[in-house]
């Protein structure tokens, strides 16, 4: 069975599963080494339904362009966060990274 690339399928649970991710990922930052509960706690629950969301995406769509979509948002989505909420410097490097994600992602959905 051949599936559909992403231009079929709903992009917000791939939007919504890769913000959950990255707001995990914030949790998992601000938890301390998982030391403090409630941001542990957040990290185990974004990241679950996070997964939830992807796996019922992936249903519809090819799982390598799934799987990589959702990761590189994330990671968009994670240093965007790093930057504003957590004061991390971004960096010319930085930026040129995140630019070379975003081509990735979308020279990935194109192929």
């Amino acid at each position: 069975m051949r599936t559909r690339q992403l231009p079929g399928m709903k992009l917000a649970l791939l939007i919504l599963a890769a913000l959950l991710f990255a707001f995990g990922g914030l949790c998992m930052k601000f938890s301390d080494g998982l030391t403090k509960p409630l941001y542990s706690i957040s990290v185990f629950v974004l990241f679950c339904i996070g997964a939830a969301l992807q796996a019922i995406a992936m249903k519809r769509a090819d799982m390598g362009v799934v799987y990589v979509f959702v990761l590189g948002l994330e990671a968009i989505a994670a240093f965007l966060l790093s930057v504003v909420v957590v004061g991390e410097r971004a960096t010319a490097g930085k930026v040129v990274a995140v630019l070379l994600i975003v081509l990735g992602i979308l020279l990935l959905e194109r192929a």
